[in-house]
């Protein structure tokens, strides 16, 4: 009983799409760009689209259909939607840029000396540009207007 009423929720079904459009997007546009295939990018943070945009950003517009823009639904999901989308642009950018960084200061040290200390790799996908947090909100907006149309009317 549980296992289908989770299945058939509509609003974690609308954020589980988007999120795996978004990545699946993100997997296919960083192989055209670098010209081979990383299935990490599949789950992996980072690129072209947000996935983390996506997925609030639906769930947002879900909950506006459903309970209503003046609703504490959409409220909720509304403020945590901009609180992802900025986060992913401030905080998780910078420390992309930072890891970078760091990174590359290692690679130097490392050859100056016996080359241990680039074992360890900093990963620097972790954030978005506006532009990639923008293109995540319209697929999370595209994707929960048409599941709102055609699967959940």
């Amino acid at each position: 009983m549980w296992l289908r009423e989770l299945i058939s929720n509509r609003f974690l079904l609308t954020g589980v799409s988007s999120w795996l459009w978004a990545q699946i997007l993100k997997t296919i546009l960083h192989a055209l760009v670098t010209h081979r295939l990383d299935l990490s990018r599949l789950i992996g943070d980072g690129g072209m689209p947000s996935g983390h945009s996506a997925t609030v950003s639906s769930l947002a517009v879900a909950a506006a259909f459903v309970y209503g823009l003046d609703s504490f639904a959409f409220a909720i999901a509304a403020v945590l939607a901009v609180i992802v989308c900025k986060d992913a642009m401030g905080v998780r950018l910078e420390t992309g840029r930072q890891a970078a960084i760091i990174n590359e200061i290692v690679k130097a040290f490392d050859d100056l000396s016996t080359g241990k200390l680039s074992e360890v790799k900093l990963k620097e996908f972790v954030g978005h540009t506006p532009i990639q947090v923008l293109a995540g909100i319209l697929l999370g907006i595209i994707n929960a207007v048409l599941l709102h149309l055609f699967i959940f009317p």
